[in-house]
């Protein structure tokens, strides 16, 4: 489980990324980088979104499976 959570960890930091882009300076680097191909861009917003509610829904058990106190 550990690697599904720095998988997720760092699908949530490109996702955080890509809308402080978005916000600051009106570039989406996902739909640059994947804007070709656009099944590839929807997958990676998909993940990304599943990410945070694996994130919400699991936050419990990764704390204690790292051992956060």
């Amino acid at each position: 489980m550990r690697t599904l959570d720095v998988i997720v960890a760092v699908l949530l930091v490109v996702g955080g990324l890509n809308w402080g882009l978005v916000g600051l300076f009106d570039f989406d680097l996902v739909a640059t980088l994947f804007g070709s191909i656009p099944v590839v861009q929807k997958t990676v917003y998909v993940l990304v979104g599943l990410s945070a509610i694996y994130q919400i829904i699991g936050l419990k058990g990764i704390q204690t499976r790292w051992h956060v106190k």
